[in-house]
């Protein structure tokens, strides 16, 4: 295994809008004030659509049939982390696949209290979600808010 800060770790991101064009965010637990789309790794063998959903359960309870796939990005986006905040899990950044879903449920279903990643969510302008995400992500998000704007 190279170097924690010689890799980029693989994952999938989503973009869950609702009917009034609002983009599910949540804010992590880890850095009050910072909000972001739900993302995470893939895990072995794992196809990036898959860990999609499977990052939409783990972090909001959304279930899979409440999720309709409208789009997913053109090519995958990378992030590098601070040198600070750089570990063996995520080693410089992540490099992750994109998806856009229309949220066809009820807004009880959406839940991040077990709170180990999130401390709380909300629908939100996708602008304000780019004012509200870590500098270092920012470049990626004006990036899907390009790629998604016939949805946001």
């Amino acid at each position: 295994m190279p170097r924690p800060s010689q890799y980029f770790r693989a994952g999938a991101g989503l973009l869950i809008v609702n009917g009034r064009g609002r983009v599910l965010a949540i804010e992590r637990a880890d850095v009050p004030g910072a909000w972001q789309l739900p993302q995470g790794g893939l895990e072995d063998s794992e196809e990036p659509l898959d860990a999609a959903l499977r990052e939409a359960t783990e972090e909001t309870r959304i279930p899979k049939g409440a999720l309709e796939l409208v789009q997913t990005s053109t090519e995958p986006l990378a992030y590098e982390l601070p040198p600070e905040v750089r570990s063996e899990k995520t080693g410089r950044g992540q490099v992750l696949y994109w998806f856009l879903f229309r949220f066809h449920g009820e807004d009880d279903v959406v839940d991040v209290r077990d709170g180990k990643e999130a401390k709380r969510w909300r629908w939100m302008p996708f602008a304000a979600v780019l004012d509200g995400v870590t500098e270092f992500r920012k470049p990626m998000y004006r990036r899907l808010s390009r790629e998604f704007e016939a949805y946001l």
